[in-house]
């Protein structure tokens, strides 16, 4: 039981040290403590300090010892703490025997080995102890973390910016950006912190100056008036174990004072300083060489004795310098040898060498839009871009690849082009310097400007000075200005093909994301069903060909598993995802406000039109509808019709189609018509089973008479 309760204290001491560590400071300051608890606490300081020191000396980032101003400040305290502790033994000692009882051994130790017999050689050695902390380290490390306090705040959005384009020319991944910059945060963390841990340092080091003068002033006044000691004897003896305290006090200080130092001036070099200096200062052997030989010639020319010293030791430096310039040169013969071997491997390598992988994704600029993403000039294209990816990747599901942006001195100066994977998918030309005004319907006051088309959506705009900004929304215009044209472009390629970015290694990804949290589905589609990586990407690229968001990622692998013993046509489980996906696929569309679907319902005869036409390959791929003639006349002629209702009203064209004919439908259209959206009506049906869609039939489509 005794062992129990032991135990349960010691893990209680253990989790909450830090706690009890503090409420010890404060009693030392507080309560009057023996002399063996004060000399274990003097130990115990020298020996923080000690390992403080150690630890700096071993980190090679000095961002990397987060906790060091918490540590220093609770050095600080513990320092005070003793110092307070044992100027209180002093002044409370009593005279017996000539010497000064209950006195703290560690203080007459360092007393002894400092003052001994020679006081004033002692109280120079103290009080040169003390200049040398206090003018010399304490002060410069105080200006040192001011400095670079100031510098690390003022060069944040500058690194922060550097590693967002890196971000977005695809150098490091999006995770990779965020690590470094919470890297850089930290860093700015640590400097502000350690500006105002250097103050605790200083503090401490007049504090201590402080009591010192008072254990001196007060020891000779309680050992002249309450000891009754002559002068001579009371300044022996308080002045002594004044020094003693004082060494006790400041020595700890001392080392955290040159601690403090090396961590504030150290670089931000994967290396630790042991390291650094090795590197540093053995880069060149003649170095050493030529002090050798001045010493040696020192000691020749000086002579009275010191030959026996600088003679050897220039020897001793000039043979380090012969040995490091012997291994520098064999190391560069090493290496010379190496790019011979490289150079000999690269060229019977060449033709492999040649291969080059296409950017999957590439914006060209002419030479006039280069300003759009300099970086002294704003960069304000490449912050667009960046949102652009995060934006497509919580819009369609999946990482849209980086967008490298180049310049292309070959194509017309205000123009750009996007190319996907090499093949240009999409241009236009805009002017820097102009705002984009485009006329939806609400302008008041037209105004004049060159004419244009919106390169997003073929709205009909017109040019105007970036000056007449507030005239133009003043008329009712549509502002915008060149990085959000093509940014807005831009955005609108990538949706129209989603498609085509999704590849093996994108679709392997979402698996893994999957995998994270659900391990048994990719079993069962992986394992049990056996269903392969081109399938599962096929129907996700049917979905993103249709602007059908894959971010369900877990309810469209749930459906391919159900279906996979029923078919592995990629068509037929696109229909049963689709399916699934019903209530997204019409929430996706309906108005926002009421949530009712506007649709055109597609009579029964043109079903059976399309449906006596199919063509359903054997293998699996894409159908299609094979229309004569007379029947694709037909068809055009009532779709159009029916377009041509909706188009005055602003009403986006959604048909409703049965499920075994909404995929022939939407390829029969996609060409001429790809703004048709087809739904089928199980997926309506899903939809409606959650009661917050409503459907309004607004017209059918059928064969006119």
């Amino acid at each position: 039981m005794a062992n129990e309760k032991g135990g349960r204290f010691f893990s209680i001491l253990k989790n909450n040290f830090v706690s009890v560590s503090f409420v010890l400071v404060i009693l030392l300051v507080i309560i009057p403590i023996p002399k063996q608890f004060i000399d274990l606490s003097m130990i115990l300081n020298l020996s923080l300090s000690i390992i403080v020191l150690l630890v700096v000396l071993s980190n090679s980032r000095p961002a990397d010892f987060q906790v060091y101003p918490r540590v220093v400040l609770f050095q600080t305290l513990f320092s005070l703490g003793i110092n307070v502790s044992s100027t209180r033994l002093i002044l409370n000692g009593k005279l017996s025997g000539g010497q000064l009882q209950k006195q703290s051994a560690m203080v007459q130790a360092f007393a002894d080995l400092v003052a001994g017999n020679e006081l004033v050689v002692g109280f120079v050695i103290f009080i040169i102890i003390i200049v040398v902390q206090v003018l010399v380290v304490t002060k410069g490390s105080d200006r040192v973390a001011e400095v670079a306090a100031r510098f690390s705040l003022d060069s944040m959005n500058n690194k922060m910016f550097a590693i967002q384009d890196r971000v977005q020319s695809g150098e490091i991944t999006p995770e990779e950006g965020q690590r470094q910059k919470a890297l850089i945060e930290r860093e700015i963390d640590f400097y502000s912190s350690m500006d105002g841990a250097t103050k605790f340092v200083s503090g401490n080091v007049k504090a201590g100056i402080f009591i010192t003068v008072i254990n001196l002033i007060g020891g000779f006044i309680i050992g002249m008036v309450i000891n009754h000691m002559d002068f001579q004897a009371a300044l022996s003896t308080y002045s002594k174990l004044t020094i003693g305290d004082g060494l006790t006090s400041q020595l700890p200080s001392l080392i955290i004072s040159v601690a403090t130092g090396l961590l504030i001036t150290g670089t931000k070099s994967d290396e630790n300083i042991t390291e650094q200096i090795k590197s540093e200062f053995t880069t060149d052997g003649r170095i050493y060489e030529i002090v050798g030989l001045v010493l040696v010639v020192a000691g020749i020319v000086l002579r009275n004795h010191t030959q026996f010293i600088l003679i050897p030791v220039g020897v001793l430096f000039f043979y380090i310098g012969f040995r490091m310039t012997k291994d520098q040169k064999k190391k560069e013969e090493e290496k010379v040898q190496q790019e011979a071997q490289k150079k000999e491997s690269s060229t019977k390598n060449q033709p492999d060498e040649k291969i080059i992988m296409l950017d999957p994704l590439t914006l060209e600029l002419g030479y006039a839009l280069i300003p759009l993403v300099d970086k002294e000039k704003g960069a304000e294209l490449l912050e667009r871009i960046y949102n652009i990816r995060n934006a497509a990747r919580l819009d369609m599901g999946f990482d849209i690849p980086p967008i490298r942006i180049i310049d292309n001195m070959t194509i017309e100066p205000n123009d750009y082009i996007f190319k996907i994977q090499g093949i240009e998918a999409g241009r236009a030309s805009i002017k820097i310097g102009y705002l984009m005004c485009m006329d939806t319907g609400s302008v008041i006051t037209p105004l004049e400007g060159e004419k244009t088309k919106d390169p997003a959506f073929g709205i009909n705009a017109i040019w105007v000075p970036e000056s007449q900004r507030s005239e133009a929304e003043q008329a009712g215009y549509i502002v915008v200005d060149p990085p959000n044209i093509i940014s807005t472009h831009i955005t609108e390629i990538i949706r129209s093909h989603a498609a085509q970015m999704l590849d093996r290694q994108a679709v392997a990804n979402i698996i893994d994301k999957v995998k994270e949290n659900n391990k048994v589905l990719v079993q069962e589609v992986l394992e049990t069903a056996h269903i392969p990586y081109g399938v599962i990407q096929s129907v996700l690229q049917n979905l993103l060909s249709e602007q059908v968001s894959i971010r369900n990622y877990v309810k469209i692998l749930e459906t391919m598993a159900n279906y996979s013993s029923v078919t592995n046509n990629v068509w037929l489980l696109t229909k049963k995802v689709r399916e699934a996906l019903g209530l997204q696929i019409c929430s996706q569309y309906a108005e926002p406000e009421t949530n009712i679907l506007r649709v055109c319902r597609i009579s029964q005869d043109l079903v059976e039109l399309i449906g006596n036409h199919a063509y359903i390959p054997q293998d699996g791929s894409k159908p299609t509808v094979n229309f004569d003639p007379v029947d694709s006349r037909k068809w055009i002629k009532a779709v159009n019709a029916t377009l041509a209702k909706l188009e005055p009203n602003g009403i986006l064209p959604i048909i409703l189609a049965p499920a075994d004919v909404r995929q022939l439908i939407r390829s029969s259209l996609e060409k001429d018509q790809p703004g048709v959206v087809v739904i089928s009506d199980m997926e309506l049906s899903e939809a409606l089973q959650n009661h917050t869609i409503k459907v309004e039939v607004i017209d059918e489509i059928k064969v006119e008479e």
